[in-house]
């Protein structure tokens, strides 16, 4: 179905895809993962015929195989409607059955023009593509979230989220034999992303997608590309996510034993070499018995000397070989190093929400809320899109009013926040002037706290405007642990962060002995670090423990 072979691509003097090789058959549904930068979208981009490879080839089987693509980023025609950009625009259907009929009249007089035939089945057959659609509409629509609107809605009616379901709605309706997905679950809440999860299991068809979501990973593929940052190659396993993970941490050590066991071969062989250098030192000129001073024992010391040393000479060049031929050490990934300090203690009630209604104007959207968050306790807020969270974060924050009721923190209560687009961060400012607003310390510690966050080098004077969405999460992230909070609130924290960096960062809110309240619908994310769920839904919050 799809062939890549030895392909290769390169920008300026930096490789990016080195000798690339996977085929993908019907029923595969392999996930490509790697740390942001390994040229994951690069290599999307060149299959579907969006970027030129420097070498190396892109096989359809059959060439006119139908492929649905969901890139990261599309434009969408702010005047078209949901039905003109879907492909079912009424209107045209319209138009459409009235060629049909002229063209069926005229092959009812003249059966052996072609040329009508030809248009005919064309014709015939976007009439059944956009009934298709029509049927399949409302289904993948308001599975999506996207149900409220009908085929001739505005696209410019919908937010960003939604014109980005928009158009995985239009992916997935095109009955493709091929689907090519990159970040598909941005956007999505927990309902939209197992619905998508059932959807890609029943599908007949093949997929490649690149997702950040491991259980999303977890519950859809059966292989893993790997794309590797140091080689540029790609490695396949068998299996999903975590069965990848698992063999990947098992490789790695046996990698990292077997390099060890290496080490102390070559510590022994040297050890043994430099004995018996020492030994034919020694036994030079036949000296290690004095008294025997004739011909045949200066002869035979010599003898043994000789030995000794070709000996020695035959260790070390072992030595060389395993040097220059053995075991490479095996490479470890720059990850965050994400380093909470002692957080300073706060009163044991942290969050006080007493009848607390949030909303805007008169739209209410959760009411009557009466609960406590307290010192220490780790929260994962959740809910569909639209049903109050972010307006939940943005009245605790008093960005907005309450509509009703009245909520309060508690004593020594210090609040670090992190938002979605990162808003809290001056675009003007380069990384470095960023990070010395928080910290009192020289250039050379900031940068030394910086290089946790990956910032190195030059990197440091690079503007905010000019960041990556990935790279801003992390100044975010620096910026809050900076501060020295002891509740923390984060709103879609690791939306733009990749695997290895959404494991350090779970790993260090893990550590974090303060107070997180955080919107998130990673669910891998969301069973490592929250010990308590809050639900909004039905204009109400929820709470359930987690074991």
């Amino acid at each position: 179905m799809l062939q890549v072979t030895q392909l290769s691509k390169t920008y300026g003097l930096d490789p990016i895809l080195e000798d690339i090789n996977f085929t993908l058959n019907p029923g595969d549904r392999f996930g490509l993962v790697g740390i942001n930068g390994t040229g994951k979208t690069t290599l999307i981009r060149i299959i579907v015929g969006e970027e030129t490879p420097d070498k190396g080839a892109v096989n359809f089987f059959p060439q006119t195989l139908r492929i649905g693509y969901l890139p990261q980023g599309m434009n969408i025609d702010e005047n078209s409607s949901i039905g003109l950009f879907l492909g079912g625009n009424p209107e045209e259907l319209s138009d459409l059955e009235e060629d049909l009929g002229r063209l069926a009249n005229s092959l009812a007089n003249h059966p052996e023009n072609q040329t009508d035939q030809s248009q005919f089945d064309l014709i015939l057959n976007r009439i059944n593509l956009i009934h298709e659609i029509q049927h399949q509409a409302p289904v993948i629509l308001n599975a999506l979230g996207l149900g409220e609107y009908n085929l001739h809605t505005p696209v410019a009616h919908l937010s960003g989220g939604q014109k980005t379901r928009l158009m995985l709605s239009k992916v997935l309706m095109q009955n493709p034999q091929l689907l090519i997905l990159d970040e598909p679950t941005n956007h999505l809440d927990i309902g939209m992303l197992e619905w998508l999860e059932n959807w890609i299991n029943q599908f007949q068809g093949a997929v490649l997608l690149v997702s950040h979501d491991r259980t999303f990973l977890d519950h859809t593929v059966n292989g893993i590309l790997e794309l590797d940052e140091h080689s540029h190659k790609i490695s396949f396993t068998q299996g999903n996510y975590s069965e990848y993970l698992d063999q990947k941490i098992a490789k790695q050590d046996k990698q990292m034993h077997a390099y060890q066991d290496q080490l102390e071969e070559i510590d022994r062989l040297r050890r043994a070499a430099s004995e018996m250098r020492s030994k034919a030192k020694y036994r030079k000129g036949g000296k290690t018995d004095p008294s025997k001073t004739d011909g045949f024992s200066i002869g035979f010391f010599a003898n043994r000397t000789k030995e000794t040393i070709q000996k020695a000479k035959n260790i070390e060049k072992r030595v060389e070989k395993l040097m220059n031929e053995g075991i490479e050490r095996p490479t470890r990934t720059w990850q965050m190093r994400v380093d909470f300090q002692e957080t300073p203690n706060s009163g044991r009630d942290v969050l006080i929400l007493d009848d607390l209604s949030i909303g805007y104007g008169n739209l209410a959207l959760v009411n009557h809320i009466d609960l406590i968050l307290r010192f220490g306790e780790r929260v994962a807020l959740i809910g569909d899109n639209g049903s109050g969270k972010t307006t939940f974060i943005k009245t605790i924050l008093g960005e907005i009013p309450a509509l009703n009721g009245n909520f309060h923190l508690g004593s020594q209560v210090h609040v670090g926040y992190m938002s979605q687009e990162q808003s809290e961060l001056d675009p003007e400012s380069n990384v470095l002037e960023t990070i010395s607003k928080i910290l009192s310390q020289n250039e050379t510690e900031n940068r030394s706290f910086l290089s946790k966050y990956l910032f190195k080098g030059d990197d440091v004077f690079k503007k905010v405007e000019k960041l990556s969405y990935g790279e801003r999460a992390r100044l975010s992230l620096a910026c809050l642990v900076a501060q020295g909070c002891n509740f923390l609130i984060l709103d879609e924290p690791i939306n733009h962060l990749d695997i290895p960096s959404r494991t350090q960062f779970e790993k260090a809110l893990s550590e974090f002995e303060g107070t997180i309240l955080a919107v998130v619908h990673d669910r891998y994310f969301i069973e490592g670090f929250a010990t308590q769920i809050w639900e909004v839904k039905n204009k109400s919050i929820m709470t359930r423990e987690i074991l």
